[in-house]
């Protein structure tokens, strides 16, 4: 087999860094980073008791107030005694690359970059990476020295301190147990510094990302974590956050309900140095939708281990589990082939119980029979071992499967981290998609693995099987998302479920529709049955057909986090406006269309019927600069440019 796996590293534009020594006079002078363009600078200092901590300003605004920084290992303290020894001269870094999934499919941005060394009362030495752009700036810890004995990380005081007052949307990480953690809860409306609240489950802290209104709503702040490698856990932040300060808390012994993991004492950071940390990133924007197209998580992750990944390819499924949950005969999943199959869609999802119906149908050779790729679902806890894990995918890929869903691993430990990295390597060896189901946020691994084009982490339709609060607060959540757990990678929300469940749905069917176009995902798996497929009118059949599963470019039009979205879309020579209304009332929206509509004369404008749960209006019209439309309540708009 080709190697297929390659190491690029950062495209430097200026020397590389050598370190100057820094007196005891001089101890805060140099801690401090700008971007490029002076806009956003992270500034650390040490106080006279050597304890160390930072604070971000955006046009010297303040942006993150005096924030705790330091960690504590089982026999080494950096919280306190500390002093700088070395400051490295300031790097000019370029990171220019493509995503398989993306608003926007090239990412170009320059960053600086520097590097501090401090000592402890030890004598033992901790360095600091800053790193500062136009859309945020990033810290990272980092222990160079090489060191047989593993090193076990007990506290990380790394915090974020938020004004009073500010705004924030964030999501409870709920307390261990059958099916969580798995970032599945609403995004609740905060002000900064309230208790938890609100939440679906037992909650032990917060999710990132975690979303903020600062600077007496000035600015928007995205806090995130990004290039988490197996070396670490996941984090999420602490309950407490009194004063706006959240903390970086790790994840829980007792993460452990559906894994074949040991039992622990605690479930600390632990690896052998030479140790790099993920980094702590916080992205900050004029308005939301600044937040909402950002790739700081990606910029600052490592690069495409995939020297060619021609091979993967975003696109559309079918998927019979939400119309037909407990169906898990060859004929359901054949008549599911068969609607990816009429609908132009490039694969199809077998969920749990494919199996058995492939032993008796034969499901997989029917579908690549029609022309569509098959994916299978899977179980967490059976990809753990390594040689079982490449066994099975390499069954898999000589069955003609083409990707995996694998579900429940619903924790956060560093080695459920772990086993994620080798997730994305042993399936791109045998060239299988990867959707995560059941599981963590995406921390930038699907610029470093492109193979990775979805994951769950996100309360999505199928909700309306399970939470009895969801119809009422859907459209709001529909409104938040977006700046938040999809800035942090792709999202498998499972759009465009017509059909009414458990909980009646109150969005209408276009706002159910234009999901499809609001959220980014590598495949985007619909969800409802042939026959609601088989009734629309011709026009959105065609959509359906020709819309695309990822993007060249997005421009946002409005971003109101928990009031509305309006996007612009393109994709080769196909361009779109979507919105979605996330309030009870109408909305009115006002948009120069001719600013979006190159080389188009005309546009069809599909919303909501006379029944809005359940119709749609599909009207043409010539382009004009002074489009005006009223967003329904929880409703939402697909404006499709033609020739």
């Amino acid at each position: 087999m080709k190697k297929m796996f390659i190491n690029r590293s950062l495209i430097l534009l200026i020397p590389a860094m050598f370190f100057v020594q820094v007196s005891s006079k001089a101890q805060n002078e140099g801690l401090f980073l700008k971007s490029k363009n002076n806009l956003n600078k992270i500034e650390l200092s040490l106080a006279k008791d050597g304890k160390l901590s930072y604070e971000v300003t955006r046009r010297d605004k303040k942006i993150i107030l005096d924030s705790p920084l330091g960690l504590t290992f089982e026999n080494n303290d950096f919280t306190s005694g500390l002093s700088v020894v070395k400051v490295s001269r300031v790097e000019e870094k370029r990171e220019k690359y493509e995503l398989k999934v993306a608003n926007n499919k090239v990412a170009d941005h320059v960053f600086k970059s520097k590097s501090i060394i401090f000592k402890n009362k030890q004598g033992a030495l901790m360095t600091i990476d800053l790193i500062a752009g136009e859309e945020g700036v990033a810290f990272r810890y980092k222990f160079t020295e090489k060191e047989n004995q593993s090193r076990v990380l007990k506290n990380e005081l790394t915090g974020f301190h938020i004004e009073q007052n500010a705004k924030g949307w964030l999501q409870p990480y709920n307390k261990a147990g059958d099916y969580t953690p798995g970032y599945e809860d609403f995004y609740v409306d905060v002000k900064s510094g309230d208790p938890i609240s609100g939440a679906r489950n037992e909650s032990v802290g917060w999710c990132m990302p975690a979303l903020f209104n600062v600077n007496d709503t000035k600015n928007w702040v995205l806090i995130a974590e990004s290039g988490a490698d197996g070396t670490f856990p996941g984090c999420h932040l602490q309950p407490d956050s009194k004063g706006g300060i959240y903390s970086i808390a790790f994840a829980k012994k007792d993460e452990k309900f559906t894994l074949p993991l040991p039992d622990k004492e605690n479930a600390y950071p632990e690896s052998n140095l030479p140790w790099t940390m993920p980094w702590r990133v916080i992205m900050i924007g004029d308005k939301a939708g600044d937040i909402l197209l950002s790739t700081m998580i990606t910029d600052l992750a490592p690069a495409s281990k995939i020297a060619d990944a021609s091979w993967i390819v975003p696109g559309k499924a079918a998927w019979s589990w939400w119309s037909h949950p407990e169906d898990f005969t060859p004929e359901m999943y054949n008549k599911f082939t068969d609607v990816s199959a009429s609908f132009g869609f490039r694969y199809t999802l077998f969920d749990a119980g494919w199996e058995k119906a492939n032993k008796e149908g034969k499901i997989i050779d029917y579908a690549l029979s029609k022309g569509v790729q098959p994916l299978v679902w899977g179980y967490s806890a059976e990809y753990y071992d390594a040689e079982k894990r490449k066994k099975r995918f390499k069954e898999l890929a000589d069955m003609g499967v083409k990707g995996v869903k694998i579900d429940f691993w619903c924790s956060d430990r560093q080695e459920v981290i772990a086993a994620l990295q080798g997730v994305f390597e042993d399936a791109a060896k045998e060239h299988l998609l990867v959707n995560l189901h059941g599981t963590t946020v995406p921390r930038g691994w699907h610029r470093t693995w492109p193979n990775f084009v979805t994951a769950e982490a996100i309360l999505g339709t199928e909700s309306y099987f399970y939470e009895p609060r969801f119809p009422e607060k859907a459209a709001e959540q529909n409104t938040v998302l977006p700046f938040t757990r999809n800035v942090a990678g792709p999202a498998d929300y499972t759009p465009f479920a017509l059909t009414f469940r458990k909980y009646t749905r109150l969005n209408t069917a276009t706002h159910e529709l234009a999901m499809a176009m609001i959220y980014t995902s590598g495949i985007i798996h619909f969800a409802d049955s042939e026959e609601v497929f088989n009734s629309l009118p011709d026009a959105l059949k065609n959509l359906l057909k020709e819309m695309p599963a990822t993007w060249d470019k997005t421009e946002y039009v409005i971003a109101d986090p928990g009031k509305a979205i309006v996007l612009a879309r393109q994709k080769d020579n196909l361009s779109y406006i979507v919105g979605i209304n996330g309030t009870n009332t109408a909305l009115p929206v006002a948009i120069d269309l001719k600013k979006y509509s190159k080389g188009f004369s005309k546009f069809r404008i599909i919303s909501e019927g006379k029944d809005p749960l359940m119709e749609f209006n599909v009207q043409t019209y010539p382009v004009t600069s002074n489009w005006k439309h009223n967003l329904a309540p929880k409703g939402g708009f697909i404006i499709q440019f033609i020739k």
